[in-house]
């Protein structure tokens, strides 16, 4: 935390300096507020009423322009267990229209599914759930950036090797599974690095059996958590952080209804009923979140020992490491994806690429 100073940018980070240099430059007073890198949100399924599975350009620029408004200047669009040809459909999508959007720039696919194990699909539709299949995704792998899948389905062991081997800036995500802890632990052997909304959607944590929860714990890989207090106990979100640190990654996993009032969406072709705060589907089951990832922030901040800067790190530094790319932090070169907040997480202004996006009026 720095106090003070002047952060200089055009489409890039150019500087951090002391005055106001002498030059032509347009200046934000950010007249005292916090100043971070833009937030980057690796799971996230839609916003304002539209979701990647609509496979039209008009939803993913909706999603990017809503998101600018909760501080998140980057995400992976994420995709739901559906149809081969939905899917094949919204992956095309993504691929044609996903750097033509105006808001958060779209850093690539989060594929969620199909490859998972039915017992632990959650709100993804068990009806279409697969084996590893290459051939559902080989025509994408310059846009896919992270897979969920399940280790211990069968046949899905050769291909996280062969991801592994063949595309291991790729990150494997251990998510939607059954595996107990020695399973969880030889997957991370073959080349899985992340774990996707852990607690949720996967073996119990027990003292007994301590399971993927346990496994990741015990392990140098990267986890996220959706820090809504609904998916999670406040409990949980602390003992995670104090067990992974900077190996911890705060995600929305918020579907269409997020940034929207309370009322009936879909997820997944699935009915998904909202209130309170709460998506679940009609047999009660969580359907992804509505959570705003500034809210994310402030959730972790109150409910946790988690700094302010440990908190923004989650959301930038740690995910811009995972996913390798120049974002996440004030350094020369990298990104001017800029947000403005004050002390309860309220979003000023956002910044991307140097542009502001979002101004609150």
């Amino acid at each position: 935390m720095i106090e003070g100073k002047v952060l200089l940018f055009d489409e890039k980070i150019i500087e951090i300096v002391e005055t106001v240099p002498d030059k032509d430059c347009s200046i934000i007073d950010a007249k005292g507020k916090y100043t971070s890198p833009g937030f980057i949100d690796l799971h996230i399924h839609g916003a304002g009423g539209a979701d990647v599975m609509d496979a039209t350009p008009e939803a993913l620029e909706t999603i990017s322009s809503i998101l600018s408004q909760t501080g998140t200047t980057s995400f992976l669009a994420t995709t739901m267990t559906m149809s081969t040809q939905n899917i094949d459909n919204a992956l095309q999508n993504i691929q044609d229209h996903a750097h033509k959007v105006s808001g958060a720039e779209i850093l690539g696919i989060h594929l969620e599914g199909p490859f998972i194990n039915p017992e632990k699909h959650g709100a993804q539709d068990v009806l279409y759930v697969q084996q590893g299949n290459m051939s559902l995704i080989e025509d994408y792998m310059d846009q896919i950036k992270m897979i969920t899948l399940a280790p211990e389905v069968e046949g899905n062991e050769h291909f996280v090797k062969q991801l592994t081997q063949y595309y291991p800036e790729v990150i494997l995500s251990l998510g939607h599974s059954d595996a107990d802890y020695e399973q969880s632990k030889e997957s991370f052997r073959w080349g899985i690095s992340h774990v996707t909304h852990l607690f949720n959607a996967m073996t119990p944590y027990h003292h007994r059996a301590p399971g993927i929860v346990g496994a990741t714990f015990d392990s140098n890989v990267t986890c996220d958590i959706i820090p809504d207090l609904i998916h999670t106990h406040p409990s949980m979100l602390e003992l995670s952080y104090r067990m992974k640190e900077d190996k911890l990654i705060l995600i929305t996993d918020a579907m269409r209804a997020g940034c929207m009032k309370s009322g009936v969406y879909d997820l997944g072709g699935q009915e998904v009923t909202v209130s309170e705060g709460k998506a679940s589907l009609a047999d009660g089951t969580l359907a992804g979140s509505v959570l705003k990832m500034n809210d994310a922030l402030h959730n972790m901040t109150q409910h946790t020992s988690m700094t302010l800067t440990d908190a923004v790190n989650a959301v930038t530094k740690i995910p811009a490491e995972k996913l390798g790319v120049k974002k996440g932090s004030f350094k020369i070169g990298y990104d001017a994806d800029i947000v403005i907040f004050d002390e309860d997480f309220s979003i000023i202004s956002t910044i991307v690429a140097g542009e502001v996006k979002y101004k609150r009026g």
